[in-house]
């Protein structure tokens, strides 16, 4: 005896099985891994003296490691370590323009918890909403002292010999 199976039995079925298999994981491209998925590392990290204490300056990554766009950065984690020690955190700065139609390209953070005439080394950290964390940064050192004043321009002198300004010639009649 041979059994015979109605189609419209079967069809709904089949079809139930050809969407399930075809809708996979929904990513629509390659998977890439971890170490590509970070933020690439930043390189100018830079500290100066200041009046109120240590300014330092980074620009944002644009890239992760792998080296696609990144559109999901988060924070930036600022370390310090003092005379030889080791880094400890001492601040996150948030970034709040990922829906903005321009980017904030450098950031600036002031350190204003120093001493006079210690060393500090700095680095910093970039972090995604995913959180993927970048290699740390340069390291920034600086010995801690009170900057330069600037030009007085009531006492300011020429350096010598005073350049000669360039004068054209009159014009000929």
């Amino acid at each position: 005896m041979r059994m015979r199976v109605k189609f419209s039995r079967i069809f709904p079925v089949l079809t139930m099985a050809v969407a399930i298999a075809g809708a996979g994981c929904g990513v629509k491209s390659a998977p890439i891994p971890p170490e590509y998925a970070k933020p690439a590392k930043i390189l100018d990290l830079e500290a100066i003296n200041a009046a109120d204490g240590v300014k330092l300056s980074w620009h944002r990554p644009l890239t992760y490691a792998g080296g696609g766009k990144m559109n999901d950065l988060a924070a930036f984690t600022l370390n310090r370590a003092a005379d030889g020690g080791p880094f400890l955190e001492i601040t996150r700065v948030p970034i709040t323009d990922q829906g903005r139609f321009q980017i904030q390209r450098i950031f600036n953070f002031r350190d204003t918890a120093t001493t006079m005439g210690q060393t500090y080394r700095y680095e910093v950290i970039s972090n995604t909403t995913d959180v993927y964390i970048s290699d740390p940064s340069n390291i920034a050192t600086i010995i801690r002292k009170k900057p330069a004043p600037p030009p007085n321009p009531a006492n300011y002198v020429l350096p010598s010999p005073v350049p000669v300004p360039f004068r054209a010639s009159p014009p000929a009649p």
